[in-house]
């Protein structure tokens, strides 16, 4: 094989590594609110393995179709500039959208709790645990797709410039192995910050904390979007 292949190949695990460490927006979420929301480790592990294949897969298709099309670098960095816009604004929505709910939430006492293990003891505080459970698991699937949209929206900016159209000069078969490297060591990167951060957060806690955790969540993620617009991460 080529040595620049190898050279190729090692840039492209090196970057994959490094956008996604400096990008707090790529794990940041994903650790808040599983603390929020009091996720086991391995739904945190499924969810930003989910957004992460959302979120690699959207710009090598959009890469794959550019080379197919012909498509000039130029035009797809611009492509890709317009939905990191779209991407960092909607993080920052969420963000702050959820603090808000946060807060109310806390200002009017709905504690976060770690056990759910209430036992009825009669028909009317059946009922209402019934409805707090459903309602509880409507946020919970409403948060996840929200995260799972602005993930698929978020490009991997490097990938397709740096990468991508330098291994079109090798072949398909290149194409794909720069894409597949790239992509599963952004997943992989995602996933193991992401499970450790939340294994450090459940650390921290408090009656203050656990009143106002959604809010601190909102509050962080949208911190993290913002980071984007003014550092470009």
């Amino acid at each position: 094989m080529d040595n620049s292949l190898w050279i190729l190949y090692g840039t492209a695990l090196f970057i994959a590594f490094i956008h996604t460490v400096i990008g707090p927006d790529h794990y940041l979420p994903f650790i808040m609110l599983g603390r929020a929301n009091n996720w086991p480790g391995k739904k945190v592990v499924l969810v930003a393995v989910l957004c992460g294949i959302g979120h690699v897969l959207s710009s090598v298709i959009l890469g794959i179709v550019g080379i197919l099309a012909g498509i000039g670098v130029s035009k797809l960095e611009h492509s890709e500039s317009i939905r990191g816009e779209i991407a960092s604004y909607l993080l920052i929505g969420f963000g702050v959208v959820y603090a808000i709910w946060g807060l109310l939430r806390g200002l009017q006492g709905h504690y976060h709790s770690h056990s759910h293990g209430h036992i009825p003891t009669g028909e009317n505080e059946h009922e209402h645990l019934h409805n707090h459970e459903h309602a509880h698991a409507v946020e919970k699937q409403t948060t996840f797709w929200a995260v799972f949209i602005i993930f698929v929206l978020g490009p991997c900016e490097p990938l397709i410039p740096l990468l991508m159209f330098p291994a079109a000069a090798y072949g398909w078969v290149n194409i794909l192995n720069v894409a597949l490297i790239f992509s599963i060591t952004t997943i992989l990167t995602m996933t193991i910050i992401a499970w450790l951060g939340y294994q450090g957060v459940k650390l921290i806690t408090s009656k203050w904390i656990e009143r106002y955790v959604h809010f601190l969540a909102g509050g962080s993620i949208a911190v993290s979007g913002l980071a984007i617009k003014m550092f470009g991460l």
